[in-house]
């Protein structure tokens, strides 16, 4: 089955820096699009930023512009999430998803549209 593993997540202090990583063993990134979501305690899952197969990035948040970035590598079949300036407000677990419809060159800021997902990873931010 294929599976998304996210890591990078940690406990880190307002205004600190967390790159996240999203990797692939089964199956290779580069034909996909792919999304990061995040979820606060007690509040839906939101889309945060995406990538297409072509690099086209889309933001879902007005919180995270200009402190957030997506990137991918597919060299090393990974997807980043760069977080500068991090706030308590973006405590969550932080979750990729791979959109296997329109070839990898569309994104979509709704979980539907994500055939498959990480387990997640734990992001704090906190003094």
């Amino acid at each position: 089955q294929f599976q998304l593993v996210e890591s990078g997540g940690g406990l880190v202090q307002p205004g600190g820096f967390l790159r996240l990583s999203c990797a692939a063993s089964e199956f290779t990134l580069d034909r996909y699009a792919i999304g990061w979501f995040r979820q606060a305690p007690g509040k839906e899952r939101e889309g945060v930023l995406c990538i297409t197969r072509s690099s086209t990035i889309t933001k879902y948040t007005d919180s995270v512009k200009g402190r957030f970035t997506i990137s991918r590598d597919n060299a090393k079949n990974t997807v980043y999430l760069e977080m500068n300036s991090l706030k308590p407000e973006d405590t969550g677990i932080y979750y990729c998803g791979a959109i296997i419809s329109d070839s990898g060159y569309r994104c979509y800021g709704g979980t539907t549209n994500y055939a498959y997902w990480g387990q997640g990873t734990q992001v704090t931010v906190s003094s």
